[in-house]
């Protein structure tokens, strides 16, 4: 980071009016998810939303999967922490949501989308408030209810992965101000979109794989013959 964009963190770290700005904007992800048409509009057209708030939420959603995996009772979740990696759990959310976002706004001219690679991030990271919020109390849910009362747990827990993907869907609808028939395309090609672009990373990061373990091999059979 420059010495000017430290320089400007830190004045609006000691701002208190960013500090107003920021809950107003964390808390309207309350407001997004129980009245998501006027909400998704607000929260970009409005500005009612932040990148601040926006990256909170998805930094609370990726500890409630860390979270997820180690409160959860085992009755509901059987975790093997030998094979688990907290980082890559970690990732799991937050790559998805980047290259989705990537794919979304690679996109937006073939189908004259109105949205910037800001809103589609802030929208998509605003729609996965009921996540955090559901799955949060289900922690504590799972460790008291019996296997026979589990249905409660796995009917709450597919209903936060529910009302997350329909407020992506109408969080796509408002950014780019379109149809729900066009929406529903335009996000078919975004997951094709998707599976070309973890296509292409895992095409670029072989090549690579491939490039260093020839150096290796090289740098190897020379120091064989010369020494």
């Amino acid at each position: 980071m420059s010495a000017a964009g430290r320089e400007t963190l830190i004045r609006h770290l000691g701002s208190r009016a960013w500090w107003q700005r920021y809950g107003a904007s964390l808390r309207y992800a309350l407001h997004a998810i129980v009245r998501p048409f006027d909400g998704f509009w607000d929260l970009t057209r409005e500005r009612r939303g932040s990148m601040a708030a926006a990256n909170t939420i998805v930094l609370l959603a990726m500890l409630t999967r860390v979270l997820s995996l180690q409160y959860t009772s085992f009755l509901f979740m059987r975790v093997n922490w030998a094979r688990v990696n907290v980082f890559t759990e970690m990732l799991a959310i937050l790559l998805p949501i980047l290259i989705w976002c990537v794919a979304n706004w690679s996109l937006t001219t073939l189908f004259e989308g109105k949205g910037r690679m800001p809103d589609i991030y802030m929208g998509t990271a605003y729609a996965l408030t009921p996540y955090v919020l559901i799955q949060l109390p289900l922690i504590l849910l799972s460790n008291v209810v019996t296997v026979e009362e589990g249905a409660i747990y796995s009917v709450l827990s597919s209903i936060s992965l529910i009302w997350c993907g329909f407020l992506i869907v109408v969080a796509m609808m408002m950014i780019h101000d379109y149809t729900l028939g066009k929406t529903l395309a335009f996000m078919v090609m975004s997951l094709f979109g998707m599976l070309v672009i973890v296509f292409l990373m895992m095409l670029f990061f072989s090549l690579i794989s491939d490039g260093i373990a020839y150096l290796v091999s090289l740098y190897k059979e020379l120091t064989f013959r010369l020494y």
